[in-house]
C-alpha cells in the first residue's frame, strides 16, 4: 500500500500544492522561493525519508509569514490524508539531534489532538542570505508559525526544544531534522500491531 497524498490550497495570500509520499527515499523537489526555508524542507525530507514535490507561492511583498505558515498547514494536511485512520502505525516518536554546538529534541504523537510546544530559543534576528545575486532573509519568527500550522492540520501534538545552542541556523535546522526523525518513527508501520488503530479507544480522534 502506497501512503501518498496531494493537497492544493489557494487563498488570497498563497497558492500552495504539495504531494507527499510517507514511504519515500528523502527526495524533495518543491519549488520554494525562500532559500533557507527550502533548505529546511529538503533536510526534513532527507532525514524523514519522505518524498515531497510541488510548488509554493505567496505574497512575499507583504512578508514571509503567510507563505511559511500556509506551507505548514498544507504539509500537515498531506500527513493527515496519507495516514488516514492511522491504523498500524507506531503513532508516537521522539529524537535527540546534535548539530555542532546545538542539541535539539523533538517528540510527536499522532493522537488526534493538535498542540504545539515550541521552545526553540531563537533570537528573532532574521538570517541573511544571497539569492540570485541579491540579499535575502529568513524571518526566524516564522519558524514557530510553520510548525503551528503543521500540527493543527496534521492533528498531532509536537514538542520542540533547544536544549542548548548558539546559532539560530543550527537550532532551526537541528529541530527540523529532529522533528523529521521523530515523525518518521511515529508514522512507520509497526509489524506487531497487525493493522490495528494504535489507541485504546479504537479510533484516533
Amino acid at each position: 500500500m502506497t501512503r501518498t497524498a496531494t493537497i492544493e490550497r489557494i487563498t488570497g495570500e498563497t497558492q500552495i500544492s504539495l504531494t507527499l509520499n510517507l514511504d519515500g527515499t528523502g527526495k524533495c523537489t518543491v519549488e520554494n522561493p525562500i532559500g533557507f526555508f527550502d533548505h529546511m524542507l529538503k533536510s526534513f525530507c532527507k532525514h524523514g525519508l519522505f518524498d515531497l514535490s510541488g510548488t509554493i507561492k505567496g505574497d512575499l511583498n507583504v512578508d514571509q509569514h503567510h507563505t511559511i505558515e500556509d506551507t505548514g498547514i498544507v504539509l500537515g494536511m498531506c500527513f493527515a490524508k496519507a495516514l488516514g485512520d492511522c491504523a498500524g502505525i507506531y503513532r508516537s516518536g521522539s529524537f535527540l539531534y546534535p548539530m555542532d554546538e546545538a542539541l535539539l529534541r523533538a517528540a510527536v504523537d499522532f493522537g488526534g489532538r493538535p498542540f504545539l510546544v515550541c521552545n526553540a530559543e531563537l533570537t528573532g534576528i532574521p538570517l541573511v542570505s544571497i539569492q540570485d545575486g541579491k540579499e535575502g532573509t529568513f524571518q526566524t519568527d516564522c519558524f514557530e508559525d510553520f510548525w503551528n500550522g503543521f500540527v493543527q492540520a496534521a492533528k498531532c501534538n509536537l514538542h520542540l526544544d533547544t536544549i542548548r545552542g548558539r546559532s539560530d541556523h543550527h537550532k532551526m535546522e537541528g529541530l527540523f531534522k529532529a522533528a523529521a526523525r521523530a515523525i518518521r518513527s511515529a508514522v512507520e508501520i509497526d509489524p506487531r500491531r497487525n493493522g490495528e488503530v494504535p489507541s485504546t479507544k479504537g479510533v484516533i480522534v
